[in-house]
């Protein structure tokens, strides 16, 4: 099946949360690195066409996952599977930062359904 990637290499993305930048692309894989404000965290999302891998390289990430909630450190990492309700927080008073690995036949910010946000992003 062939890929649909609509980012580009260097891109990136202000968010009120942070920020995003793509680090590389190859077929079906985006690779981004997310940086996270202490206090910050992206809405409550779902994905139909990607799944994600998180790995924390500064901070500590709180992660929801389906009702799970964990807690991840430096070099720990988590596996969202496309369909989840998931959402990343920062509940500490340093930047959080981590690596996503998205991987998918559609990859693309449409892919992003939200059910909350705390700064009113709902669509």
């Amino acid at each position: 099946m062939a890929s649909s990637i609509t980012y580009n290499v260097g891109e990136k993305g202000v968010r009120p949360w942070g920020e995003w930048q793509v680090l590389d692309m190859q077929p079906h894989v985006v690779v981004k690195k997310l940086l996270l404000c202490p206090g910050g965290r992206i809405s409550l999302q779902r994905h139909q066409h990607r799944t994600e891998r998180w790995i924390v390289t500064a901070g500590v990430a709180t992660v929801m996952c389906d009702n799970n909630l964990m807690h991840l450190n430096v070099g720990e990492s988590i596996m969202i599977p496309s369909g989840s309700v998931h959402r990343l927080s920062n509940n500490g008073t340093a930047p959080l930062a981590l690596i996503e690995v998205q991987i998918g036949n559609y990859l693309s910010e449409e892919d992003i359904e939200r059910f909350s946000d705390d700064y009113g992003r709902i669509h």
